[in-house]
Formats: C-alpha cells, sequence, structure tokens
C-alpha cells in the first residue's frame, strides 16, 4: 500500500510540474503566435485592416491564430499525459 501511495504521489507531482510548465509555454507561445504570422505577411497590417473593420483578414487572423494555439495545447497536454504515465509505472 505504501509503495501504490508513492507513486500516486509522484504522479501528482510530476502532473503539477508539467501543467506548471505546459501553462507557461501556452502563454509564452500564445503571444508569439501572432508575430509568426506576421512574418509570413509582411505586406500587410494585420492589426490596421482589422481596425478598418476588414471582416476577412479578421476571420483568417483570428482562425489561424486560435488554430496554432489549439495544436500547442494538444502537444502540450500530451506532454503532461506522458508525464503522468511515465510516473504511474
Amino acid at each position: 500500500m505504501t509503495e501504490t501511495m508513492i507513486n500516486i504521489g509522484w504522479a501528482v507531482v510530476f502532473s503539477m510540474i508539467g501543467a506548471a510548465a505546459g501553462s507557461a509555454l501556452l502563454i509564452w507561445l500564445s503571444g508569439r503566435i501572432p508575430a509568426v504570422f506576421d512574418k509570413f505577411t509582411p505586406d500587410m497590417d494585420e492589426g490596421k485592416e482589422i481596425l478598418r473593420g476588414n471582416r476577412a483578414v479578421a476571420d483568417y487572423f483570428g482562425r489561424i491564430v486560435a488554430a496554432a494555439i489549439i495544436g500547442v495545447s494538444v502537444i502540450i497536454a500530451a506532454a503532461v499525459l506522458g508525464g503522468l504515465i511515465a510516473a504511474l509505472h
């Protein structure tokens, strides 16, 4: 029973560390993704276009950034789950 409790404790510790690292990475990458997208469209200022009311740019920019954030979230979730599984074995 004691070894099981130790394994559960380590699983919780690894999960918390992974969640903290994942959250930090997600916050950092969420700020960097629009900057990366701006490098792909150097001739267009998305912020100005959105302020001018260009709905097409706003929709496209929003979808691309949202998809990138969701993709990064899935990768981070897989890393946290991998740490949890490693801790339980």
